[in-house]
């Protein structure tokens, strides 16, 4: 697939699990814009059927555009609510292959911040404080934070002030947004340790990779070891 070139033109969606305090589950259903990076919605509940997903979808594309959908092969996705929904609506759902989750790797990302900042640090008592902390996270995460594929601007910020180019074929769209130009990061960033320097060709391209002094002395250590090793081990018939 091609990356989007606008909002909601593809969103992905996943669920993420967690536990209560007393040992119940519940789910959560992050949905986010793969050109915005902006998360549309945190659903919580204990359960979460296709039927679910689709109201849920029904309440956020009111008066949106159509869309590709991306997600999983879970049962809940591939239920009949869901294809039912698919083609009452006319929006392109898509599937990632079985096994791929990088495929999707735009709400795999998003999940693994969401657990890490959120979900590992918090003990959930009810489904109510669940629910609000997960608001909190989430307008927090679109309006607060600036994201480093964005120029460094808020998800909701970026959404906000997008401007689409006009007057560029496909191909040219695809080729700006696999070679963006870099932007200025803010101050205060971390000078990097004293590296060496090597030199790799990726996809017809030379580029310039680094490897700490350090580590290099490490390899170089484990290799001498591994032939002294070998040149004095006497093989016995």
């Amino acid at each position: 697939m091609m990356a989007p070139m606008a909002p909601n033109q593809r969103w992905s969606l996943d669920f993420v699990s967690d536990r209560f305090t007393d040992g119940r589950r519940f789910r959560i259903l992050a949905l986010v814009d793969d050109c915005t990076r902006e998360c549309l919605a945190l659903v919580a509940d204990t359960s979460l059927s296709g039927a679910r997903v689709a109201r849920e979808l029904d309440r956020l594309m009111r008066g949106k555009p159509k869309m590709v959908v991306v997600s999983d092969n879970g049962s809940e996705l591939t239920s009949n609510a869901i294809l039912t929904w698919a083609d009452q609506t006319r929006v392109e759902w898509h599937y990632i292959a079985p096994g791929k989750p990088m495929q999707n790797g735009i709400i795999e990302s998003f999940n693994g911040r969401l657990r890490d900042e959120l979900l590992n640090e918090t003990l959930f008592t009810s489904l109510a404080q669940a629910r609000a902390a997960l608001e909190r996270w989430r307008a927090d995460y679109n309006g607060s934070r600036p994201h480093s594929k964005l120029g460094w601007k808020t998800p909701t910020e970026f959404a906000t002030t997008f401007i689409p180019r006009r007057g560029l074929g496909a191909a040219q769209h695809a080729q700006l947004r696999a070679n963006p130009r870099r932007s200025t990061r803010p101050a205060g960033r971390i000078q990097p340790l004293e590296r060496t320097q090597n030199w790799i060709k990726v996809g017809g391209n030379v580029r310039r990779t680094y490897r700490p002094r350090r580590l290099n002395e490490l390899l170089r250590r484990k290799r001498s070891r591994f032939r002294e090793h070998h040149c004095n081990v006497h093989w016995w018939r």
